[in-house]
């Protein structure tokens, strides 16, 4: 018996070993050296310094700007999102012909076949001088700016995202008991109240799981507001790239990350905790 215990403790180890080597070397290594990077000093050539001090945490604030612009537009973005996203699931997932279901999940899916930056620039065709606006200005509305605007980024969001948060809410959607919406309906229920007692509720988890992980994404994205914000619209993810590549003040640009890590996790428990006390189920996995 406790030879076939210790065969199946050395199995599980092997079966593990490279997996955890992996998250070791890629994640919590990386980790632990910008978390020693945050309390170090900039080098006078730029790069670190050995150093013990909380100086770059208590300079965070000189980025204001890009963490108002990161929690602002990444929460909008992420609301916008599952604004357009639930529709769309829930007519894939209960009204859509069978026959033709996996067709229209196909579609949502297929914008992944392209590169993020070839769509990004195909956007930034649409949205600049001879793109929408060429087309206001030919009816009459003159001097309409598009490209370089908060708007414009939130645009870009809504479509490199829009098909994370559509899957994890179809999937939830799908699973959902057709018995109960019969069942709501016997019992007099008007169909708003159907869908905000059972079917919202009960697709709480995949709209949580949707939600947060388009937020965490958004907080550390930097391509669309470089590409449709033009430099105007500053991110947190162009902070670090400004100060990891541009200025190499990296004890900055890592206390500013290990920030950012820190805001991911808190999100990560808020979305948690609130589909748990929306739905009633004592747990939900968001990932």
């Amino acid at each position: 018996m406790r030879s076939n215990i210790l065969r199946h403790n050395f199995l599980t180890a092997l079966l593990l070993g490279p997996a955890t080597a992996w998250l070791v070397v890629f994640l919590v290594l990386p980790f632990v050296a910008i978390a020693v990077f945050s309390v170090g000093e900039r080098a006078p050539e730029g790069g670190y310094q050995a150093a013990f001090t909380f100086a770059q945490y208590a300079n965070l604030p000189a980025r204001a700007t890009a963490f108002w612009n990161t929690m602002v537009l990444a929460p909008a973005g992420a609301l916008a999102c599952l604004l357009v996203a639930y529709p769309v699931a829930y007519y894939l997932a209960l009204r859509a012909p069978e026959r033709w279901r996996l067709i229209l999940l196909a579609l949502v899916v297929i914008p992944f076949w392209t590169s993020l930056l070839m769509r990004t620039y195909a956007w930034m065709y649409v949205l600049g001088g001879r793109g929408i606006p060429a087309l206001l200005t030919y009816v009459g509305f003159e001097d309409i700016r598009l490209i370089n605007t908060p708007g414009a980024v939130l645009l870009g969001i809504v479509y490199g995202y829009l098909p994370l948060m559509i899957l994890p809410i179809y999937v939830s959607l799908e699973r959902l008991d057709r018995r109960l919406l019969e069942a709501s309906a016997d019992l007099g229920a008007t169909p708003i109240s159907t869908f905000l007692g059972v079917t919202l509720r009960l697709s709480l988890p995949g709209v949580m799981t949707g939600f947060s992980l388009v937020m965490i994404l958004l907080l550390g994205e930097y391509l669309i507001p470089t590409l449709l914000g033009g430099g105007k619209v500053f991110f947190i993810g162009n902070a670090l790239v400004d100060l990891f590549l541009q200025s190499r003040n990296w004890p900055f640009g890592s206390a500013i990350a290990i920030t950012l890590v820190l805001v991911s996790v808190v999100v990560l428990l808020a979305a948690s905790r609130i589909s748990t006390r929306l739905s009633g189920a004592r747990r939900v996995d968001l990932i």
